[in-house]
């Protein structure tokens, strides 16, 4: 009877999903002016086991996307895409000019000095997902960006 107790334990522990623990360096958004209606938030994201974030939402604006700046034609571009992968013990950085979350539709102005709380949506390999709640403080206007010129596709 204690080796099928045992092995039943055993058993749940290994089918229970094992998600991935993601650590968040260095998060901040841009600042805007007061008519703005997007910025981006920027960050470092470092997953102990292979994993993906998937999505992105924060109370500040009413559409969230995860983006990828590339150059096409000479031109920087931003697009949209489904997810950006974490492998396992490597640094992702979500940097002006390169990968970040897109902030759209924002409800009012991020100021300099501001927290904006942000969740992140990562998967695991097994599907499972796991929510990280940050606060990302809002860095001025001028904090450093892509130095070419850039177009934002449609949405």
């Amino acid at each position: 009877m204690k080796k099928l107790a045992l092995a039943s334990l055993v058993a749940t522990l290994l089918s229970a999903p094992v998600l991935a623990d993601v650590t968040v360096s260095d998060p901040w958004v841009r600042a805007t002016v007061p008519s703005q209606k997007a910025t981006g938030a920027f960050m470092q994201l470092t997953a102990d086991a292979n994993s993906r974030l998937v999505a992105a939402r924060s109370p500040v604006a009413g559409v969230v996307e995860i983006h990828e700046m590339g150059m096409a034609g000479g031109v920087m571009k931003m697009s949209p895409i489904p997810g950006l992968d974490l492998p396992a013990g490597k640094a992702v950085e979500l940097k002006p000019g390169g990968y970040h979350v897109m902030l759209m539709d924002l409800k009012g102005q991020v100021k300099e000095g501001d927290k904006v709380p942000l969740t992140l949506v990562i998967e695991g390999k097994d599907g499972k997902q796991q929510m990280l709640e940050i606060s990302a403080p809002v860095r001025p206007l001028n904090a450093p960006a892509a130095s070419k010129p850039m177009e934002h596709g449609a949405h």
